[in-house]
């Protein structure tokens, strides 16, 4: 399948540091949601369910089953932050994306991006699933780029700089006050 570039969608729920199994039993994966605004991205919307309904006409001949599953959903069956007015494009892989910031440059997890509620671009490709398991089009994660700073979700941590006071010089002058066996 080609791939599909997704351009400047917000990052969710981003597994794409170290592969997870959500339940026992089942193969780690690296894995996001990227969120399509319903209004500005209409356009990539449309052209994402476009790719979709290409991939399942190919792999069903024609005749798409009814209630077919795929990787884009509606933000409104979802109360997350960032959902609302959005759809969300599901993906994941078994090896790890290729991560880059804007001037295409590596990025590390300890360089703190790309996070949850930044933008960045996605580049994805669409696979057709017919097994045992089910009938669905699925999306597979390829890379991303960090594009800008958006609102985290989650919170994102406390920053300890701004709940707790530098104690150090308290510390030293405990130390010598504790010499007990003297």
């Amino acid at each position: 399948m080609s791939v599909i570039t997704l351009k400047n969608v917000r990052l969710s729920f981003p597994q794409i540091w170290t592969p997870k199994a959500y339940m026992e039993g089942q193969t780690a994966k690296y894995s996001a949601n990227f969120l399509l605004d319903k209004e500005a991205d209409k356009e990539q919307i449309g052209n994402f369910k476009k790719e979709i309904k290409k991939a399942a006409t190919v792999a069903f001949n024609g005749d798409i089953p009814k209630g077919l599953k795929t990787c884009l959903g509606d933000g409104v069956e979802k109360a997350y932050d960032g959902y609302e007015n959005a759809m969300f494009v599901s993906c994941s892989t078994r090896q790890r994306p290729v991560i880059i910031d804007r001037d295409r440059t590596q990025l590390v997890e300890e360089d703190e991006r790309p996070y949850a509620g930044c933008y960045v671009n996605a580049a994805v490709s669409l696979w057709v699933q017919n097994n045992q398991f089910g009938k669905r089009v699925n999306c597979n994660l390829q890379a991303i780029q960090f594009v800008k700073d958006g609102d985290s979700f989650g919170g994102g941590g406390v920053k300890v700089e701004s709940v707790f006071d530098d104690i150090s010089a308290e510390q030293a002058a405990d130390a010598d006050d504790d010499d007990f066996l003297s």
